[in-house]
């Protein structure tokens, strides 16, 4: 394939039609639908559920929190998932939403966070189960999570213990994008440094957030995937409300001082959020979830199976020898992706 992309081009002396390709994939996939899975991490309280009718101005969640004092405590993180097809000019999306009410809420929090990896994990094994059948079906249905929002508490310190063990629990499995929450109960000052502790953190810990450097990105990618690293993690504030400021409707949040308008990117960054989330990487999300973490997940369960093959007296290839040479391949991308 590299020897094919380095030849040099042969033009055409008259026109043949093949350009429309790029035509002929964008009806096909049209026609077939996208689907986007998200996954939602963060204490009760945080505003997930806001956040997220917010970046896809449509009520798809209800909040999960307790409202009320007769109603009862979870006593463990619970995944709860909705599915949502959100039609826009034409082009058809399948979002799955995954929220975990009762993470962090509790005086022991020990592996509370055992269930999220669990689910994250269990959605890579329902694929790869489906892979390796003997009649697949046409096109699989794709449940593996492909963003993780993980809610930080604006308290304007630093990361919890426990936020930096999930975040490296996590960061494993799934493309983590962390926000600040409810940035607005900082002022612009106290956010700017929580921020630059928090990247801090970071790098003291080796946490890999998204997006990722790679060698395939293009000087473009390269360019915007920097300023994206520069902004993380993204301050934000969702609001379902609509408030009219200057005879202008907007999304915002009705404070005695004012008018926090959400789609003010002097205000909070949460136009930065929706626009890399959909306007700009979501194919990257879905593709890095494939290429980085499915493959990495994959790789290490076949080759478990074949030393437990090799080790029950079995044949060392318990599959095919296709499959041995896509163990090989496999080893050789975790290589590179430092798993």
């Amino acid at each position: 394939m590299a020897a094919m992309m380095n030849q040099p081009s042969v033009y055409p002396k008259s026109y043949v039609g093949f350009d429309s390709i790029t035509s002929q994939i964008e009806k096909k996939l049209v026609k077939r639908g996208f689907q986007f899975n998200v996954i939602c991490v963060g204490q009760t309280g945080l505003g997930k559920s806001t956040l997220i009718n917010t970046i896809f101005a449509s009520h798809l969640m209800d909040s999960k929190g307790r409202l009320t004092p007769d109603e009862p405590i979870r006593s463990t993180t619970e995944i709860q998932a909705v599915s949502h097809i959100i039609e826009e000019n034409g082009v058809r999306l399948r979002l799955n939403i995954v929220d975990t009410p009762g993470y962090g809420d509790l005086i022991n929090n020990e592996r509370c966070w055992d269930p999220i990896v669990k689910y994250i994990k269990d959605q890579h094994s329902a694929y790869l189960r489906k892979e390796l059948t003997a009649q697949r079906e046409r096109y699989l249905q794709d449940t593996r999570i492909h963003c993780c929002l993980f809610f930080i508490q604006p308290s304007g310190h630093a990361l919890k213990p426990i936020d930096i063990v999930v975040l490296k629990k996590l960061s494993e499995f799934v493309n983590v994008v962390p926000v600040i929450a409810k940035s607005d109960s900082l002022t612009l000052e106290e956010r700017a440094a929580f921020k630059e502790r928090i990247k801090e953190e970071f790098a003291f810990h080796n946490l890999r957030m998204y997006p990722y450097d790679n060698e395939e990105h293009d000087q473009e990618e390269i360019a915007m995937n920097a300023s994206i690293k520069g902004i993380l993690p993204f301050a934000v504030v969702g609001s379902e409300k609509t408030i009219v400021v200057n005879g202008k409707q907007v999304r915002g949040r009705q404070n005695r001082w004012g008018v926090i308008n959400v789609e003010d990117e002097n205000h909070c960054e949460f136009v930065y959020l929706r626009n890399f989330l959909t306007r700009t990487h979501l194919q990257d999300l879905i593709e890095t979830t494939s290429q980085i973490h499915y493959e990495s997940f994959r790789a290490k369960q076949l080759l478990a199976l074949k030393e437990s093959s090799a080790v029950g007296g079995h044949s060392s290839r318990p599959i095919s020898p296709a499959a041995d040479r896509e163990l090989s391949r496999n080893s050789q991308r975790m290589t590179m992706n430092g798993y």
